[in-house]
């Protein structure tokens, strides 16, 4: 299996590095791993909704540029469903075994994704109603990739 994340904004924290670092290795047995940063627009700390479309429009494309034809397109989004640690495993074993050897994860900037790709989605994830910074975001995705691939083999893993 191929697991793709593409994520806006360039990682600066190095405690966030190193941990993306760690789950990347611990993920190499399982899969072949590919992490994409797309640039991030800046953003005022005062914008109109329109600003706000043009925004996300742009960083959309960006992450639109990079997609792959034929993955599995799961996306970030608040308003997505929440699935515990189990379901998503599930999701990703049904995704393998119905012929998909591909999945990609998308992580939007810090306005959240453009609505093209929220319709080119296959599956809206949210990991909470409440807003993370997508960088720490990146993190917390990987471990539950990996968390995932551990139940799927029935390997023992922190509860």
């Amino acid at each position: 299996m191929k697991i793709t994340l593409i994520s806006v904004g360039k990682l600066k924290e190095k405690y966030l590095k190193d941990g993306i670092a760690e789950y990347s290795k611990r993920l190499s047995r399982y899969c072949s791993l590919e992490l994409i940063e797309v640039g991030d627009e800046k953003c005022p700390e005062t914008l109109s909704e329109a600003d706000r479309e043009i925004i996300k429009n742009r960083e959309g494309e960006r992450i639109a540029s990079r997609l792959k034809e034929g993955t599995f397109l799961i996306t970030l989004e608040i308003e997505g469903r929440e699935l515990s640690s189990e379901k998503l495993a599930e999701k990703m074993e049904k995704t393998a075994t119905g012929g998909v050897s591909h999945i990609t994860f998308l992580i939007g900037g810090s306005l959240g994704l453009s609505d093209s790709l929220k319709k080119r989605s296959d599956f809206a994830l949210s990991f909470s109603k409440m807003t993370f910074p997508h960088q720490l975001m990146k993190l917390i995705l990987l471990e539950q990739i990996y968390r995932a691939y551990r139940i799927m083999r029935n390997e023992p893993y922190h509860k």
